[in-house]
């Protein structure tokens, strides 16, 4: 591919120069709508005002709701952030592309992976460019962070942001000095670094393309550093159908807000850090109002898994739903889920079930393609546009490379049971357990007793969705040989 000097890339914002439209009409002559999916890091379902948050405030998000659709049972592929990622980008499980981990330390990529996304996943980047779009990503990648698996080696044209999460590559020696010689890396979730944390103590590079143009960026900028590239981006490619994800960094931890938000929440560092990523999605929606292309625009807004509960107040709320981050109760998997596109959506609040692995066949459908014979999803362009149902009434709960629980309508069994964090490595239940989400969406009242013959209708899918399996090479166990987390 076309590489730029640093300096060419510091001077250029992105996509201005290594964005080349495979044509000029514009996107409301050919009738291809533009798609923007903003992704937040580690949000919960319950971090929204129109979730019923008491003390957060989100009018961005609440518009979007009101004047879109909102969805109620919206999943993501996975409850951590690659394999999450990868089911996004490819509308598949990610276990087809070997993109999941059942291995300890391994679920998610990390600074010493030597996998990465495979080349022969179709993303859905790769799709919209094969039908006339221009892409960009801006924000974190986290499925791969080698030169081949890079955002601009998987079908987007240019890519500003960071590989991997934000609390990675840490600076053990200064973390070191300010926790005190009792502190070790067996507690690093109980360290200063989080409750005071600076950008310093995170030496995560800062990308352009393939080129690393900063180390340990300003993170108390970033949120507002990848809105006006974004802004930039939607101005300069107005006239040509466009795919933008931007995927930001917050709220995962460590939590930084700019000075303009800092303090401003009554929820505390998090509420500040909720209420500017909400402010970004406002200045998305001006933006494309006064270049007026929001009504040719579709706008996604999603999380990619549950609160990071482990860190208490810091890692947000998945309201009334049980469980957070790296579990398969409804509060590791069950996300906001916002479409919004004036004048072609129809407005409401939809319970069918969806996720972002039929994302992919949607967008492929809206913009006129052929949906991959391989997809896990399914398009939603009729609910989305007619108000119809939904077509997708089972979903598989992925831990790893395992299925830990079914749903399929109303109800939904667990089959393996394991905490979010530590706890047993994952007991196989001799009893599943059995929930109804529409009656009991916390998960509180097991009737698996009274209802064996669904009991085992679930596990009867589950038993079918394992044999359509195919074994492939796994990418996230491949890790540089003795480090911290390659054992």
């Amino acid at each position: 591919m076309t590489k730029f000097s640093v300096a060419t890339l510091l001077s250029a914002s992105i996509g201005a120069a290594c964005l080349l439209p495979a044509f000029s009409a514009s996107a409301k002559s050919t009738g291809q709508p533009n798609v923007i999916i903003i992704f937040a890091d580690d949000m919960g379902y319950g971090d929204m005002s129109n979730n019923g948050h008491p003390t957060l405030t989100t009018p961005n998000l609440d518009k979007m709701a009101m004047e879109g659709q909102k969805w109620t049972n919206f999943y993501v592929a996975a409850p951590v952030c690659s394999p999450s990622r990868a089911g996004l980008m490819l509308g598949q499980y990610p276990v087809r592309a070997g993109l999941t981990s059942s291995t300890p330390m391994r679920q998610v990529f990390r600074e010493d992976s030597l996998g990465g996304m495979p080349d022969s996943a179709t993303t859905i980047p790769e799709a919209l460019k094969a039908l006339g779009y221009d892409t960009a990503m801006i924000g974190k990648w986290h499925i791969g962070h080698l030169p081949q698996y890079l955002p601009v080696n998987h079908g987007f044209d240019s890519w500003f942001g960071i590989p991997y999460s934000n609390d990675m590559d840490q600076d053990f020696e200064k973390i070191q000095q300010l926790n005190g010689p009792d502190w070790s890396v067996k507690n690093w979730n109980k360290g200063k670094q989080w409750t005071n944390p600076k950008s310093e103590y995170f030496r995560v590079p800062l990308m352009q393309g393939e080129e690393v143009i900063e180390r340990a960026p300003d993170q108390h900028q970033i949120t507002k550093t990848y809105t006006a590239k974004a802004l930039d981006y939607i101005k300069s490619h107005k006239d040509n159908p466009f795919f933008l994800y931007i995927a930001h960094a917050m709220p995962h931890v460590p939590l930084f807000a700019s000075e303009e938000f800092d303090g401003r929440s009554t929820q505390g560092l998090y509420g500040d850090v909720i209420e500017e990523l909400d402010w970004s999605v406002g200045q998305i929606l001006q933006t494309l109002k006064d270049e007026g292309i929001d009504d040719n625009t579709l706008v996604i807004f999603s999380s990619d898994n549950g609160p990071w509960l482990w860190f208490e107040t810091m890692g947000g709320s998945a309201g009334l739903l049980r469980g957070g981050k790296a579990d398969v109760f409804e509060g590791g998997m069950r996300v906001p889920g916002i479409f919004w596109w004036p004048g072609h959506i129809k407005p409401g609040i939809r319970h069918d079930i969806g996720s972002t692995i039929d994302l992919l066949p949607t967008l492929v459908d809206l913009a006129g393609g052929e949906i991959p014979k391989d997809s896990d999803g399914y398009s939603v362009k009729n609910t989305l546009l007619d108000g119809e149902d939904a077509v997708r009434d089972v979903y598989f709960y992925y831990r790893g490379a395992k299925v830990f629980a079914v749903r399929k309508g109303r109800y939904k069994a667990h089959f393996i049971y394991k905490e979010g964090y530590g706890g047993n490595p994952g007991e196989t239940l001799a009893e599943p357990l059995l929930f109804d989400l529409n009656a009991d969406p916390s998960e509180k009242y097991n009737i698996a007793s009274e209802n064996k013959a669904i009991v085992a209708e679930l596990a009867a899918l589950r038993e079918q969705h394992a044999a359509s399996i195919k074994p492939v090479e796994n990418q996230l166990d491949k890790c540089q040989k003795g480090s911290r987390f390659c054992q």
